[in-house]
């Protein structure tokens, strides 16, 4: 079995965020193979806590995607503030090939288009893909993952963070499938009464008020933040507020373009054209509305750019759902060149951690070996990019931990799942499977 299938039958996803089938992403011949541990979303940790404790498996994993896709070179990039995980990795590197590329602290340093250009100079062709320039990028947690997999453990469970208004703001692997409820409780619970919940990161993430959500595959961090917090205010309003409020308020000063990374790296995204298109009528609209297709939702000219906190990222993400329904696709065919002023307009993370309000909340949270086991877990069918998968049990029966539970459909994009604890599945539906333990949880940290 080479490395693709057992990527494969261990149901690897992008654990960047995207959630991209791994074992696609491999399936290739390519120049370089880069190790995305920029890791730029503010209070997330998660990232470097895996590099510090466990470079040796993130090399392991690196190697072997080199190895599968005959990769000339293997880089790692990380921000240079990491100094431990940076000397964990150098020492997991030692006698090998792999380089270290060191980051400075900007937002969004993550970004694998902002990534490629760092590591290599080189730029991906406008709404094209690593691959188009002869280059995988994988996240330090996949190739972790990646490593597993070679040794038949699947995909059951996940880095996280959790920090904010908890007890002890910490970093964990947590069994997927379990609540946000019960991530927050194992970093001792919230310490505050009336809160919000934000997953992911306060630039990309998104406010979830369910708090019986489950964990999943491509989930960095759980942030508890008050109820009341400006930033919470701003991600709650609805879609058509923040048309509402653009309309009538854009000055068309032009920040949300010149401090966007991609404008600055040459790409044609102009968000301020983009906010034109709210005051136009649906047929008028589309001419402004394709300066948004190449946005990749940093949250830069949203968050921190516009002066007038308008939602440009929202805008851009709207025009470029529109365009696509309409079978618009993006028809630029100049090369990006960068912007003479791209390396000067960085964002610093300090600065945005302070403009968000969160300076309170930028602290470690350094890694907690813990033994959870939980009375149940929710298992998503679609935890990745393409279509769900397809389960292959049925209520009622008992399940072991990594065990398959769903499938890859056949021929299409999809990852398989496994049951992340024993037990008996309880439900399922047309998004979910639930698997439930007689006994109750469990909880030993280290």
């Amino acid at each position: 079995m080479n490395l693709k299938e057992k990527v494969q039958k261990a149901g690897v996803v992008g654990a960047g965020g995207a959630g991209f089938p791994t074992h696609v992403k491999i399936d290739a011949q390519v120049e370089y193979v880069i190790a995305n541990g920029a890791e730029c979303e503010p209070l997330i940790h998660k990232d470097g806590e895996l590099m510090e404790r466990f470079a040796e498996k993130v090399v392991e994993g690196l190697k072997l995607v080199m190895e599968a896709t005959k990769a000339s070179y293997g880089i790692i990039g990380i921000k240079e503030k990491k100094a431990r995980a940076v000397e964990a990795l150098r020492q997991a590197i030692a006698g090998t090939e792999i380089k270290i590329h060191l980051l400075d602290d900007y937002y969004p340093a993550g970004d694998e288009v902002m990534l490629v250009y760092e590591v290599t100079g080189k730029l991906i062709p406008p709404a094209g893909i690593p691959l188009h320039i002869g280059i995988v990028v994988n996240n330090v947690e996949s190739l972790y993952n990646i490593a597993n997999a070679t040794q038949n453990i699947p995909v059951i469970s996940k880095f996280l963070t959790v920090t904010g208004n908890v007890k002890q703001p910490m970093s964990f692997i947590a069994p997927v499938g379990i609540s946000l409820k019960e991530a927050i409780e194992i970093a001792g619970g919230p310490t505050i009464g009336k809160y919000a919940v934000l997953t992911d990161g306060p630039m990309m993430g998104s406010l979830e008020p369910n708090l019986d959500a489950p964990i999943t595959k491509t989930m960095s961090g759980v942030i508890v933040l008050p109820a009341e917090h400006h930033l919470v205010e701003r991600k709650s309003r609805p879609a058509d507020v923040m048309t509402t409020i653009g309309k009538s308020a854009c000055d068309q000063c032009r920040f949300c373009t010149d401090r966007c990374h991609r404008y600055l790296l040459g790409y044609d995204v102009q968000p301020h054209n983009v906010m034109r298109s709210l005051g136009y009528s649906a047929s008028d609209a589309d001419y402004w509305r394709k300066w948004g297709y190449l946005c990749c939702e940093c949250g830069l000219c949203s968050l921190y750019s516009c002066p007038e906190e308008l939602y440009p990222k929202e805008a851009c993400r709207t025009s470029r759902q529109i365009l696509r329904e309409k079978g618009i696709q993006w028809k630029g065919e100049v090369p990006p060149t960068p912007h003479i002023m791209q390396e000067y307009r960085r964002t610093p993370l300090q600065q945005l951690v302070k403009h968000l309000g969160l300076t309170e909340y930028d602290q470690p949270a350094p890694f907690v070996a813990i033994d959870y086991s939980p009375q149940q877990v929710r298992l998503p069918l679609s935890q990745h990019i393409g279509v769900p998968a397809e389960p292959v049990i049925r209520v009622g029966d008992k399940v072991k931990k990594g065990q398959v539970i769903a499938e890859i459909p056949r021929g299409k994009l999809s990852a398989r799942i496994h049951a992340s604890i024993d037990g008996t599945i309880t439900n399922i539906d047309s998004e979910i499977v639930c698997v439930k333990r007689e006994t109750e949880s469990f909880l030993k940290l280290a």
